[in-house]
């Protein structure tokens, strides 16, 4: 029956029609039954909007700010032998997942804008697809491995070399990149297994997997149960753990006799609150509204929604330089280095 839904051809345009003459059919066999890929589909999140270019400026602003301070933020730490610690551990580990998940989608966009072409290449749509999910739940258990290392640091401080080792952070960052990397590459792997023979327009700001898989022509009962699965536990319970973290870093604070140890222990924490309040507070506020509100205009999620994951790459290594006493200090060290330097030459 799916076949045959599939070869009912459909009154579409030209450019959203799989069976238009400039695009030929790929055809895979599976179990007996003919799988149906296109060439590549049409990403058309940004074409309502009056005064775009604008938008696409500013992107391209925040990406230079993005690739610029995340590159900084790690050379500083990875040149510093006395910053070789858990926590920078981690913060290189932000660091770097800042820079490929802007570098997944924002690239793209202004390509879109200037070129003229929203057109991705099927197996380019798939790839956009893993990276960018990939790098998603990586940022989010990168801000729970944050909160676990204060966690360890302010409840408990005498333990706290022999817990929170170089060895022991290296082991968790390396799980969280083994299951976000294995996740998303088998959530991306099953889109081969379905069918796309109607339109092929994809209405987000990149090759989005739910705008995607509801396009399909069979059945994507699987791909909709780990969208879903996979949101909760790449979101919910790294932001559950945060907020539990928390809880008990204030307990040990109000155990505290010391006013001034309370105040200097919890401004070690605000960097990371800040980065935790800009990374879930806007996804969780579009999906709340948008699944059971439902007062956002699907254009305005597309909008809100690239704005909340390329704002937090961007604005991470920023907070991080001016709130951490230790990176400030070497900064100013490098740059006077390089100054003398220049000088001298």
């Amino acid at each position: 029956s799916s076949l045959k839904e599939c070869f009912e051809l459909k009154s579409l345009s030209p450019e959203v029609s799989l069976w238009s003459p400039a695009m030929s059919l790929l055809r895979t066999v599976s179990n007996g039954s003919i799988i149906i890929h296109p060439p590549g589909f049409y990403v058309v999140g940004f074409e309502t909007f009056p005064h775009i270019r604008f938008y696409f400026i500013f992107l391209a602003f925040v990406y230079v700010v993005t690739v610029f301070f995340n590159c900084l933020l790690i050379y500083v730490i990875v040149s510093n032998r006395c910053l070789h610690t858990p926590k920078f551990l981690a913060v290189v580990n932000l660091a770097v997942i800042d820079i490929v998940l802007n570098s997944t989608t924002i690239p793209s966009m202004i390509k879109t804008f200037l070129l003229k072409d929203n057109f991705f290449p099927f197996n380019i749509c798939l790839l956009q697809m893993f990276v960018y999910y990939s790098s998603i739940s990586l940022e989010s258990f990168a801000l729970a491995i944050l909160a676990y290392d204060r966690l360890i640091a302010i409840c408990f401080p005498l333990q706290q070399n022999s817990i929170n080792t170089l060895r022991s952070m290296s082991c968790i960052v390396a799980v969280t990149w083994s299951y976000s990397l294995g996740l998303g590459a088998f959530s991306t792997g099953i889109m081969t297994r379905l069918s796309f023979c109607k339109s092929v327009t994809v209405r987000s700001y990149f090759c989005d997997y739910a705008p995607t898989f509801r396009l399909a022509c069979n059945d994507y009962t699987l791909h909709w149960a780990l969208s879903s699965t996979a949101s909760v536990v790449n979101l919910v319970v790294p932001f559950t753990f945060i907020i539990l973290t928390y809880a008990a870093i204030l307990v040990t604070l109000f155990l505290m006799k010391s006013v001034n140890s309370r105040m200097k222990a919890l401004s070690t924490c605000v960097e990371h609150l800040v980065l935790v309040a800009i990374f879930y507070i806007p996804l969780f506020t579009i999906f709340i509204l948008g699944f059971y509100v439902r007062v956002i205009d699907a254009d305005q999620r597309v909008l809100s929604l690239s704005l909340a994951s390329c704002i937090p790459p961007c604005v991470n290594p920023i907070i991080y330089s001016l709130k951490t006493r230790e990176i400030k200090i070497r900064a100013v060290a490098l740059i006077r280095k390089n100054k003398i330097k220049v000088m001298k030459f």
